[in-house]
């Protein structure tokens, strides 16, 4: 049953957020998002649909509170199993991992849980991490490096926890799981391959000398590149390593060059810490046209649409990309940070969006 006092605070509440929609600076969006609701009250569903849109709403709002302070921050996500001890390998493997990254000025996403979870917050610090907890019967109390942090959400939903470990991730690490981690895996994978999520590195750790990763490579090759349900260039996807620094060095050269991109219409915008040459850009044209639509890659100031002030000085490559062939747009990616490494020392590339 409605309560009648908490309908009046609420209506009184909307009427003032009307009010002030024409002075928001996201107005009209806000707009859409209300109107969308006011349709789904108007359409039969069920009691449980509502208690799904509100806690997965609750999920969001905190994890949108949490993280929009740091938004310029660059992060990244470890993912791994709960059920790793602190007396394993991959456990301090992952400590290390952590620590090196936030010195290179990162901040750490992890589940927020035991195993993995707790080595990613060990080894970056309470400061530099956040906790992404999932609430489950079992196995996932938040982990005492993270518990009594404000840097902490504990979301109802695996769907909305997995929404904000790629929407707010720069760099993906992986290390031994069970399921979970897994899935985890094939989600970045595909929303990388599908362009549904930003371009980030996607390095895959295993514990020294183990074969874990190498395992699931092995069957990756064997059954999906063997009968031709991936490409090739889709290797280029992630990389496996079993030593922290090359995991390490894999991120940070990532972003050696590369800083970021977006879509304006149909053109693909590569914004870059420092200006190719003409001969790189030849090569780049010669070696990756098979992605284009049509045309070239050509060298661009930044266009007019992008609206970014703070990163407007960045030399551009601008592309029509077929926005199929990812694994050959991190290829390029990669050739391009070859191409300007003795340009772009490790010293002049902080860690800002």
């Amino acid at each position: 049953m409605v309560n009648s006092s908490s309908l009046e605070s609420l209506r009184t509440e909307v009427s003032a957020l009307l009010d002030e929609l024409p002075n928001m600076k996201h107005g009209a969006l806000i707009q859409q998002a209300l109107m969308t609701l006011v349709q789904m009250a108007e359409v039969e569903a069920d009691r449980l649909d509502w208690k799904i849109l509100g806690s997965a709403l609750q999920d969001m709002e905190q994890a949108f509170r949490m993280f929009y302070p740091y938004r310029h921050v660059r992060k990244i996500s470890i993912f791994g199993s709960a059920r790793i001890a602190p007396t394993e390998k991959v456990y301090q493997m992952a400590v290390d991992f952590a620590r090196c990254v936030t010195q290179q000025g990162f901040m750490v996403i992890t589940g927020g849980g035991p195993g993995v979870m707790q080595a990613g917050n060990e080894g970056a610090g309470p400061g530099q991490s956040f906790g992404l907890n999932i609430r489950l019967p079992f196995e996932q109390g938040s982990n005492p490096f993270i518990e009594d942090e404000r840097k902490l959400v504990n979301f109802k939903y695996f769907f909305t926890r997995k929404l904000f470990f790629l929407r707010e991730s720069d760099a993906l690490a992986l290390f031994p799981g069970g399921f979970g981690t897994l899935d985890e895996a094939f989600e970045c994978l595909t929303l990388m391959q599908t362009g549904k999520s930003a371009l980030v590195p996607l390095v895959l750790v295993d514990a020294p000398g183990g074969d874990y990763w190498q395992t699931w490579e092995a069957y990756i090759r064997g059954q999906l590149l063997k009968q031709g349900l991936i490409h090739s260039a889709d290797l280029n996807l992630y990389t496996i390593t079993d030593r922290v620094d090359v995991a390490c060095e894999a991120i940070a050269s990532f972003y050696r060059v590369y800083h970021s991109s977006r879509y304006v219409g149909k053109q693909l915008v590569l914004r870059l810490n420092c200006d190719l040459s003409d001969a790189d850009l030849e090569y780049l044209n010669d070696n990756f046209s098979e992605m284009l639509v049509q045309g070239r890659i050509v060298k661009s100031k930044a266009l007019p649409q992008e609206n970014e002030p703070e990163i407007a000085h960045l030399p551009r490559l601008v592309l029509e990309f077929n926005q199929r062939d990812l694994g050959l747009l991190y290829q390029m990616i990669r050739v391009i940070n070859k191409l300007l490494e003795a340009d772009t020392p490790e010293t002049t590339h902080p860690e800002q969006k």
